[in-house]
């Protein structure tokens, strides 16, 4: 058997580091991937009680008790997944103690009365949380 010297085991050592390495960004990104869904996304029993009303006032169909409910969001933030134009719209959370129309919305699509996914904003479309039902 021929000598190989020292570089033998640094070679192995650093191929057990980086396996080990390899190993625990696996784990993280596979337990990241776990939780994404539960922090984009919230219960609709779990919603504000205007934003419960709203998805009561969504399925029931027009009138809408603000003028610009119904009107098509166009997802310029493209927080959404992305769909043609016209696939989403916005309706409006009432905000108790707020004057104007505020910073709550409902953002849904599909089709109007039967919306395929409605998602929650309460910062004015900085983020979005999928409802489910």
């Amino acid at each position: 058997m021929r000598y190989t010297g020292p570089m033998r085991y640094r070679t192995a050592g650093r191929l057990a580091v980086l396996l080990v390495a390899a190993t625990l960004v696996a784990a993280a990104t596979s337990a990241c991937a776990r939780r994404a869904p539960d922090a984009a996304s919230v219960a609709a029993a779990e919603l504000p009680k205007e934003a419960r009303a709203t998805l009561a006032n969504i399925r029931a169909g027009p009138p809408f008790p603000y003028e610009r409910d119904g009107v098509a969001f166009g997802n310029r933030e493209r927080l959404l997944p992305a769909k043609p134009r016209g696939y989403y719209r916005e309706y409006t959370v009432r905000t108790p103690g707020e004057r104007s129309r505020g910073a709550r919305r409902i953002v849904c699509g599909g089709k109007p009365a039967s919306p395929e996914a409605c998602w929650y904003t309460d910062d004015h479309y900085s983020s979005f949380r999928r409802i489910l039902e």
